[in-house]
């Protein structure tokens, strides 16, 4: 049997390489103007819960039981609503490459969230190579994007859609160990299924959406992979732990991001993002070996 922690990694790199693509694709379906922001943030989340909703019907789930839903709705509220509709809204401004400079550092906020949260307790040289696992990721992200290019008005928003993830990530990991990892984000949802549903049909309303075959298998690719099935490994490596160091897979996304828009929109790979990439894949590989304190530990 694969040791557990062995598995929550596996399953976190697996729900991470579904997430790679949702920048470079988020870029893609507002770039040329054809779907508005909030269309593509709200929509993809429709479709997701059309799918969640069937899923639950067809295996029989049964309804999750009082404070699950409070918590629920916080889910809703960081991965379902928040992360989604704010990435789009700063995507149409923003170029991808400066959108990964900031969600680079996100990371490190699931490791603090997972502290506050869930009473890890992470080891002092699991802290420091998360931090040079954030420099180095934002600094390859840099490279990657043409640099940081100074603060960008949509940088309020990126940062928001940092916090709304990492809330939701926590939230939902410690959820997913008593409902399991794909009914979470099912119920989350179809939790928010009414509201996104009235904001998609506002956007549809105030700008029918257009696009192009690509455009559309992008918001597709979004609303399947991003806002559901990648979802099912990321709560299933949260939910086996420990949270933090699972948590720490995400700073390869930034170097996955990079290499799909090289490959797909035909951005250029160098060799210095090539030898930052393989920076962060050390910071990341030495911060989830590291092991947490135990109880009543004091040192580091």
């Amino acid at each position: 049997m694969i040791p557990p922690s062995r598995a929550g990694l596996g399953f976190g790199l697996l729900g991470v390489l579904a997430f790679s693509f949702t920048i470079p694709f988020t870029r893609a379906a507002v770039e040329s103007g054809g779907m508005s922001p909030l269309f593509v943030g709200s929509g993809r989340a429709v479709v997701a819960a059309l799918l969640a909703a069937t899923a639950l019907a067809l295996t029989g789930q049964r309804l999750p039981r009082g404070g699950q839903w409070g918590r629920l709705a916080v889910v809703a509220g960081g991965v379902v609503l928040g992360f989604p509709v704010l990435t789009a809204y700063a995507l149409t401004t923003a170029p991808a490459g400066h959108g990964a400079v900031v969600i680079a550092v996100l990371p490190a906020a699931p490791a603090v969230a997972a502290v506050l949260r869930g009473h890890e307790r992470p080891a002092v040289p699991f802290w420091a190579a998360a931090a040079l696992g954030a420099v180095a990721a934002v600094a390859f992200a840099a490279a990657g994007g043409g640099g940081a290019g100074g603060l960008h008005p949509a940088d309020l928003l990126l940062f928001g859609a940092v916090v709304a993830a990492a809330v939701g990530y926590a939230e939902g990991g410690l959820l997913a160990r008593e409902l399991g990892a794909w009914q979470t984000v099912s119920w989350a949802l179809v939790l928010a299924a009414p509201v996104m549903t009235v904001l998609t049909a506002l956007a549809v309303a105030q700008r029918p959406p257009s696009g192009t075959p690509a455009e559309w298998a992008a918001f597709g690719y979004l609303s399947v992979v991003s806002m559901y099935l990648g979802f099912f490994a990321w709560y299933r490596g949260l939910a086996i732990g420990p949270m933090a160091h699972v948590s720490q897979v995400q700073l390869v996304q930034p170097v996955m991001g990079v290499c799909w828009a090289g490959l797909l929109l035909g951005e250029p790979v160098t060799w210095s993002m090539v030898l930052g990439g393989a920076a962060v894949i050390a910071c990341a590989a030495t911060a989830v070996r590291t092991r947490q304190k135990r109880p009543g530990a004091t040192g580091g």
